[in-house]
């Protein structure tokens, strides 16, 4: 279980995260949604133990989280930070030798499944490609706790559709919980358990998908834009 008590993040005097207070339980696959400069990032680093609270605790497990809950949780960054001189290959051994929750025989039915060549070096992938190796090296993690930040950005329908059904195939949700930060909305709403809206640093709505279909006769989109304008 994820339990962030009363965390405010800053940068310098300025706020990126404010006062948030939420419990995320396992087995769910979480999005957390809301407008550039929300504070999604920054949300996600915290439970990465990349940043430290400013103020407030983030505890997964009872565990204080800092940078050795990465034993237990695969963070995918939006950012590209693997060696361009690997080969595909090369990258799943490197992470065999990195973590000891790596599945090298799952990695590599991934990277399979989405169609990559195991002797192509990174520097040479496609943008989509290279998208698509980060998610099946961290997807290849055995990790309790998942976490992507906007593993979709910039990326055609057909590697989205590839990405969604990854997640789909090879996570276990009796075993693993998944956390993404999202902008395409619409298009993960289908495998969503629920949602985290933040605006401004805040999280502002922690609702099931379910709930917001049933109670708001929304899908989650419209109920994100309308809950929005009510809270400027």
């Amino acid at each position: 279980m994820i339990e962030i008590s009363h965390v405010t993040k800053k940068y310098l005097m300025y706020p990126a995260v404010k006062s948030v207070d939420i419990t995320i339980q396992p087995g769910k696959i979480i999005g957390v949604i809301g407008e550039n400069g929300s504070g999604k990032t920054t949300l996600l680093k915290l439970l990465a133990g990349l940043l430290r609270p400013s103020s407030g605790s983030v505890m997964i497990d009872n565990q204080q989280v800092d940078r050795r809950i990465s034993k237990k949780l695969a963070y995918l960054t939006d950012m590209d930070y693997y060696y361009p001189y690997f080969t595909v290959i090369e990258l799943v051994h490197y992470y065999k030798s990195q973590f000891a929750d790596f599945d090298q025989g799952k990695a590599l039915e991934i990277i399979s499944f989405m169609k990559l060549d195991h002797n192509q070096k990174i520097k040479h992938l496609s943008k989509g490609n290279k998208n698509r190796l980060k998610i099946a090296v961290t997807l290849g993690r055995t990790a309790p706790y998942i976490v992507l930040d906007e593993p979709f950005t910039g990326l055609d329908p057909m590697v989205r559709k590839a990405i969604m059904n990854s997640i789909i195939k090879f996570v276990d949700l009796e075993k693993q919980t998944v956390i993404m930060a999202t902008h395409e909305v619409n298009e993960v709403e289908p495998i969503l358990d629920e949602v985290l809206l933040m605006s401004k640093g805040k999280v502002v709505a922690h609702k099931s998908v379910d709930h917001i279909r049933e109670e708001y006769e929304m899908d989650v989109l419209q109920w994100m834009e309308n809950h929005s304008e009510a809270t400027i």
